[in-house]
Order: structure tokens, then sequence, then C-alpha cells
């Protein structure tokens, strides 16, 4: 056999091996998201979840399921995708395994955003969340670009990190000052900064959701630019690869993902750091897997936080307080391993 059969036979033994993992993972999400429509302070038997959606009202279990469970397990589904490919994305263009955009300082951008929005403009819809989450999100990212660029005019990593933490840090302080200012809003910004999927109807989740469909198959789309990325500047501009061009299509689908995410759950941290290294672990360094399985994976982190956040306390936990629990023994792990922290 001669060496371009064994690479092609090596190569089509690791597709199949990625597409059973990927098969595996979205049977893990549906499994998830059945699971989260049925464990709470109140079970809901598969019996009730299957007459409910098939149009029958019974009792109090078919309102929390319609009114709670649902939308809570959309807005799951939703901002879990967002978050995963935007982590993704962030640590693939800036060539940092420790970006996110809570490092990156993004998700404070887009929480001050909102604050700002809440308390002086009146603020309450999701609409107007969005708009100014995204303006936020985006002024933060070409703020920390600026700053984290080398002489040469490419982005430092080292410097992106401390750019970020140092923005994130000011802005975050800016954001709890704000509620001073207007008691009667406290309440709004003090339940929406804590993050959390707690919402009572359809209207966020379906809102939210053509955005990142667009912002992720966007994301995959790009995948190819960002492979050619990982070579280097200089090969992958010599493969055709217009780097400012990437750079600022990544930024806009960065915006998009992080601004719906924000709006819908606030800022929830940590998952967008430690899902790419997941599936880096997984599949290895090539984005045209990572992007897919982020987009999958993130979702039952989020959902299984949120489920365990229910039935912890008496009163739910937030989720974001969650994640951190569950996610930093594993990210210590990972990033210890050379497979899934390397880029």
């Amino acid at each position: 056999m001669n060496t371009e059969a064994i690479t092609a036979h090596v190569t089509q033994a690791r597709r199949s091996t990625r597409l059973k993992w990927l098969c595996i993972s979205v049977l893990a999400l549906v499994v998830t998201c059945l699971l989260s429509l049925s464990i709470g302070a109140r079970p809901i038997d598969w019996n009730t979840l299957v007459q409910t959606f098939q149009g029958h009202h019974l009792g109090l279990d078919s309102t929390i399921l319609w009114q709670g469970r649902l939308p809570r397990t959309l807005n799951g589904l939703f901002v879990g995708m967002a978050l995963g490919v935007c982590g993704a994305l962030i640590q693939a263009l800036t060539r940092n395994p420790l970006a996110d955009p809570g490092i990156l300082g993004v998700n404070s951008g887009a929480s001050l955003a909102v604050a700002i929005a809440i308390v002086f403009l009146g603020a309450t819809s999701m609409p107007q969340f969005f708009f100014y989450a995204s303006l936020g999100a985006f002024c933060t990212s070409v703020l920390v670009f600026i700053l984290g660029r080398s002489r040469a005019g490419r982005p430092d990593p080292l410097k992106l990190t401390l750019a970020g933490v140092a923005i994130g840090a000011v802005l975050s302080g800016i954001s709890s000052g704000l509620t001073l200012f207007n008691p009667a809003a406290f309440d709004i910004i003090r339940f929406w900064v804590a993050g959390s999927l707690d919402i009572r109807n359809l209207d966020i989740p379906m809102f939210i959701a053509p955005l990142v469909l667009i912002g992720c198959a966007a994301a995959f789309a790009l995948t190819p630019s960002l492979n050619a990325l990982n070579l280097g500047e200089a090969l992958a501009t010599s493969l055709g690869i217009r780097m400012l061009y990437a750079q600022l299509i990544g930024l806009a689908i960065i915006t998009l993902l992080c601004g719906a995410a924000t709006a819908a759950a606030g800022p929830i941290g940590f998952v967008s750091l430690m899902m790419p290294h997941v599936a880096r672990w997984m599949v290895g360094p090539d984005q045209r897997w990572i992007v897919p399985f982020c987009c999958v994976l993130t979702p039952i982190l989020l959902l299984w936080a949120d489920m365990i956040g229910r039935i912890i306390l008496t009163s739910e936990l937030r989720v974001s307080v969650v994640t951190a629990f569950i996610g930093a023994p594993i990210l210590i792990y990972l990033v210890r391993q050379k497979k899934a922290s390397s880029l």
C-alpha cells in the first residue's frame, strides 16, 4: 500500500470517528433537552410531556411546561450554541487558548451597554437589549483588539488577555455602580447581570434563534480561513486568505453571537473558554469540526448546569454560578493536556 493510500485510509478513519462522536453528542443533546423539560422542583413524567405536546392541557404540569421549562430549555439551547461558537472563534482569531468573551471583556462591554440602556434609556424589550448588548460587545472587541496588537500589527495573545481583563474589570465596576443611580432598575439589573436561563415565555428564544443560527452558519463558513490562520499569517496569506477580511467577518460574528447570548441570559462566563478545549481534545485542531462540536456540546453543559441549579437548593441557583463549579475541575485537567490546550 503506497503512502497516498495509507494517508487516505487514515483520513477516512479519522472522519468516521469524528462523525461517530458528533452523532453521539447530538443524541446526548436531545436527551439533555428532554431531561431539562422533566427535571425540576416539580418533576414532570414522560407521559405528561408527550400529551402536553400533543395539545392536551393537564393542569399545573402543562402550565409549568409551556410557561417555564420549554422557554428555559430553548433559551439554554440557543445561548449555549452562541457561547460555544463565540469562544471557538475568539480563540482561533486571537491564537490565544485563554481567550473567551469573559476574559477579553466582551461580556462586560455588552453588560454595561444594557445596564446603561436600562438605567438611562428605559430599555425593557428584548430587541432593545440585543441592540445595546451587540453595540457594547462590538465596541469592547474593537478596543481590546486595538490595545492587544503588537508593534507589527498582529494580535498578541498576552496583550489581548491583559487588555481584556483590565477593560472587563473597569466595565464591570461601572455596571455595578450604575445601580446606585436608579434604585427602581436595580432588581432588573441584578437579576439580569447574575446570568440566568429562567424566563417565562417563548419570546426571548424565538427572537434569538434566527440570530444564533445565522451566526453559527457564518462561523462554519469561516472555518477554512481559521484553519489557514492556524498555519501562520505568512502561509495563510500565501494561500490567498485575506487576513483583515477574515478578522472583520469573525468580529461581526462574535458581536452577533455575544450580543444575542448576553441579551437573552445575561453574562454567563467560563463555558466559552472551556468548551473549545473539550472540542479540540475530542477532534483535534480542525476548526471545521471544532465549531460544530462547540455548537452541540456547550448547550449540554449549560442545560445540565441549569438543572443542577434547580434542585441543589430550595431556591434556584443561577446557571452562571453552577457552570463555574462544574467546569473548573474539567478545564484544569484539559489545559494540562497538550492536545487540548494547544492551538
